[in-house]
């Protein structure tokens, strides 16, 4: 299709197909298939739970054994693809055309794109998956544990491959991810005039198609793809944030005070989405920040300072020369990480996209391309790794120099929530940073919350980013719900298969709208944007 089709005249408005019933402005059919659908989920898995639970964990391995070769492919096409526009003369299109400026400050904008991104993660996995891949290292290595004793000559090579393998999930694949489809919608709305909807980004290829089926089915896999990344990410949150207060205040770790959990912070959550974008979720993301610097800062000065330091720069290196090992899926033999972990991760990103990519679009206007890759990719990558190396680093430390076994425990016994508490608990004044660390979890799981019922609710509505808020409310109890039943039907198990499941699909997506976004970028480019 050619490059006239991609203009300002294509006619397309934000919630222009959009029916105005009992108070609520939605797409029709959108809105009404993605909430009868998701409403059925909720009630089919409630009443049959162990079914649910099993059919769950079967398809979370059938998928990722399956398609794992789909998972790494794109994500790997992602990465280069996002390289290769910002070294080339594409880098230099503006958001919203030549004369647009930023909306947002740089602090303001990386405080809530990081937030938004992958907070919660963070907290779970920062101390657990270093440890754990130290003591189950990839690519073949040897274990440095065996029958209980540690192997000290394959000590510093399954230190180096622990801390490659976790940053790798949490680098540089990840946010090209997301920067894909955040620069499409982007491109899209800023320069184009078109809706804030998934399947504008399709417009250079589908043209005024993208008002039909083929951009319902788009928008109706974002929602679900979306909706279940959240609900995976609000589970991790929940057994963690209840973890650290049965560890330090005895509150029952059961599912009753899970889901109270759940509905007590998407309660909260709830008064954020009713505040708005400026006053809600911008600075409970500011909040965020400053909490999480705080406890970053703690562990660097009261861990291990001077191997932190030094870390850093060490296992930057080692994610570099792994990269390449750890990207190709041909010939691997060990499956277990690449399933139990890779694939899971991409598929979690991938789930995750339409929510942190929109929000992304929603507040990068102004920037260059060249601007917008480099603070979306690399900045957040440097913080994934000092992340890392600070507490799982200093988990390491612990093990190895004090003979501390606390988050040894909770790696062989397979308790991932408790990781971060039991680090925490060799450092000094570790009742309060463990209260900061629950805070900051709960913090984290209402910015993806309240974050992620604006981005469904865009998208539901047509694109129009002043809907009624009823329907945010909406989709903040059912992210809630979700999670729950997610939970009570299959645990841990069923959270990953929910985002493997949307993920899938999305990822294909994704795939095709690269070459929609090339066609966007070489038309701005054209006209001098």
């Amino acid at each position: 299709m050619s490059n006239e089709i991609i203009g300002e005249d294509h006619g397309i408005e934000p919630g222009q197909d959009n029916i105005r019933l009992l108070g609520l402005d939605v797409h029709n059919p959108v809105f009404f298939i993605s909430a009868v659908l998701i409403v059925a989920f909720v009630i089919i898995t409630l009443i049959f739970r162990d079914v649910a639970g099993d059919v769950l964990g079967g398809l979370r391995v059938w998928l990722t054994s399956t398609f794992d070769w789909v998972f790494m492919l794109s994500a790997n096409l992602f990465v280069l693809f996002c390289i290769v526009v910002a070294l080339t003369p594409l880098g230099k299109v503006r958001l919203g055309g030549k004369d647009a400026v930023p909306e947002y400050s740089y602090s303001g904008w990386f405080a809530m794109l990081f937030a938004a991104g992958m907070g919660i993660g963070l907290m779970f996995f920062g101390v657990l998956e270093p440890m754990y891949h130290f003591n189950n290292p990839p690519l073949g290595l040897e274990a440095p544990i065996a029958d209980g004793e540690v192997v000290a000559s394959a000590v510093p090579a399954a230190r180096e491959m622990g801390m490659a393998a976790t940053i790798f999930h949490w680098g540089l694949h990840p946010w090209a991810i997301y920067a894909v489809l955040a620069l499409s919608l982007s491109l899209a709305a800023y320069n184009k005039g078109l809706p804030l909807s998934i399947r504008s980004a399709f417009f250079p290829i589908l043209g005024e198609r993208v008002r039909g089926w083929p951009g319902h089915l788009i928008d109706i896999m974002a929602v679900f793809a979306t909706l279940f990344g959240l609900a995976t990410s609000l589970g991790f949150g929940a057994s963690q944030a209840l973890a650290g207060l049965n560890e330090l205040y005895g509150v029952p770790n059961t599912d009753t005070i899970k889901v109270l959990l759940i509905m007590g912070i998407t309660g909260v959550a709830l008064i954020s989405v009713l505040a708005g974008l400026d006053a809600g979720v911008k600075r409970l993301s500011e909040i965020n920040m400053v909490l999480a610097i705080l406890l970053l800062a703690f562990v660097i000065a009261f861990g291990p300072t001077l191997a932190i330091i030094t870390g850093f720069f060490s296992n930057t290196w080692s994610y570099v020369k792994e990269l390449p090992h750890l990207a190709n899926w041909i010939g691997r033999e060990d499956t277990g990480f690449m399933h139990g972990w890779t694939t899971f991760y991409w598929a979690w990103w991938i789930s995750w996209s339409p929510f942190v990519g929109m929000f992304i679009a929603r507040v990068s206007k102004g920037r260059t391309v060249r601007e917008f890759i480099t603070c979306v990719l690399i900045i957040p990558t440097l913080v994934s790794i000092l992340w890392m190396t600070t507490f799982g680093g200093t988990a390491m430390e612990q093990f190895l120099t004090e003979g501390y076994t606390g988050v040894q425990e909770t790696v062989v016994d397979y308790v991932p929530e408790l990781s971060l508490f039991a680090m925490l608990a060799d450092l000094p004044l570790a009742g309060v940073s463990s209260l900061i660390g629950i805070i900051l979890v709960i913090v984290f799981f209402v910015t993806s919350s309240d974050s992620g019922s604006l981005v469904i609710d865009t998208i539901t509505a047509g694109g129009k980013i002043d809907a009624p808020v009823a329907q945010r409310v909406f989709w903040a109890l059912f992210e809630g719900l979700v999670a729950i039943v997610l939970l009570l039907g299959g645990g841990l198990a069923a959270l990953q298969a929910g985002a493997i499941a949307t993920g899938f699909p999305f990822a294909i997506l994704l795939m095709v709208m690269l070459y929609a976004t090339y066609k966007a970028l070489r038309q701005e480019r054209e006209i001098g944007n």
